[in-house]
């Protein structure tokens, strides 16, 4: 399907969910697909699983949105990967036939959608954890937003 969001351009964007400008979205799923969510809209929140297509590096060592330290890509949510993947939690509002209205999006206007998946918080409930480099970043993810530090310069 495609992500239909507000974020028309990658600079000011949210980069991630939590962002207090995230936004209403809706996701127009192919209507070849519109069987397999049958008995989605009974769930509260839905994983969003999709191509980051405005991505043109991939790098292994990245600064992220949150540091100024550069990490190894794997141990950030950057965009700028070998497999650009993105992963969203997002609320779940309602489901109008191949449209599924969401909350909480962060993610470009016009994005791919290559899959959906119920948020089951028994299967996921972690215990003992820990963010790593992101302890000091504590708090700032709400105000934090996308540049352009992740697009290739001529």
């Amino acid at each position: 399907g495609i992500i239909h969001s507000p974020f028309k351009e990658l600079a000011g964007m949210p980069i991630q969910p939590t962002s207090e400008i995230s936004a209403e979205g809706q996701i127009e799923l192919f209507p070849e697909f519109v069987e397999g969510i049958k008995d989605l809209d009974s769930f509260s929140h839905i994983y969003l699983i999709y191509h980051l297509h405005e991505v043109r590096q991939s790098k292994l060592t990245v600064t992220p949105f949150l540091d100024k330290e550069t990490h190894g890509v794997f141990a950030t949510r950057a965009p700028s990967r070998p497999n650009p993947i993105g992963l969203s939690l997002v609320k779940l509002l309602r489901i109008e036939g191949n449209i599924i209205h969401v909350d909480y999006i962060d993610i470009l206007d016009g994005t791919p959608l290559l899959d959906v998946k119920p948020y089951i918080q028994e299967f996921e409930n972690a215990e003992d954890i820990r963010v790593g480099w992101l302890e000091k970043a504590k708090g700032e993810v709400q105000e934090k937003k996308s540049d352009l530090r992740f697009v290739d310069k001529p």
